[in-house]
């Protein structure tokens, strides 16, 4: 297997998923920066032009992060991720897709339509005037969560998931890019604290973040 890798979140996720569980898979840097992803020959191998993406021995393709991460854990089990039961994995989705759909969306796009307009306008269509409503938006949602994760370790309560890995890598990266975290949000922040001392937390910190201000 291969992964194509870059900087950001979303390939960073996928890192410290990998992370957690001890996988070494091999990977090839895609330039981010310079619109590598978006233009052939990347496009050919995933359309949607977004990293990353995981090259499996027979060729096929699999991307968006959520569905890479599924993979690899049915390719290995244990620590489970996602889930041990029918009834962890469904907690685990449900809570993936309120943050990946209230907070991560949301936070993204308030990062491309602003601080990261000028890397984005010329990819993808670009809303400006909607940059801070969707950061507020984002930021009502941890409010929200803010108020749930009292009494929990992880969001999930006891167990550490993928919904966690996906907020931290998120949230980490929208701290340093206009959208820190609300100090108000006590619970949210010793959350925070909490997975950032895991050692996945620092080991998938991509290697050029230092030097471009990225965390990813």
């Amino acid at each position: 297997m291969k992964l194509y890798n870059s900087l950001g979140p979303n390939p960073r996720l996928v890192r410290m998923f990998m992370a957690e569980k001890g996988m070494d898979i091999a990977t090839e840097e895609i330039d981010l920066m310079g619109g590598e992803n978006r233009r052939p020959p990347y496009t050919d191998k995933n359309p949607s032009g977004q990293v990353p993406a995981l090259e499996l021995d027979d060729g096929t393709v699999l991307a968006e992060t959520t569905a890479i991460c599924e993979y690899l854990e049915e390719l290995q089990p244990e620590p489970a991720l996602i889930g041990s039961s029918p009834e962890e994995r469904a907690e685990t989705r449900m809570w993936t897709r309120r943050i990946d759909l209230g907070i991560a969306e949301p936070m993204a796009n308030g990062f491309r339509f602003a601080e990261g307009l000028a890397i984005f306008q010329d990819r993808m269509r670009c809303l400006p005037e909607a940059a801070e409503d969707l950061k507020a938006c984002a930021q009502d949602k941890l409010a929200w969560l803010d108020g749930l994760l009292e009494g929990k370790d992880f969001i999930a309560g006891s167990r550490f998931t993928l919904a966690d890995v996906l907020l931290y890598c998120v949230v980490d990266f929208a701290a340093v890019a206009g959208q820190p975290i609300n100090p108000e949000h006590k619970q949210v922040l010793a959350w925070f604290e909490r997975v950032g001392a895991r050692p996945s937390a620092q080991s998938s910190l991509h290697p050029a973040s230092a030097a471009t201000g990225m965390r990813g």
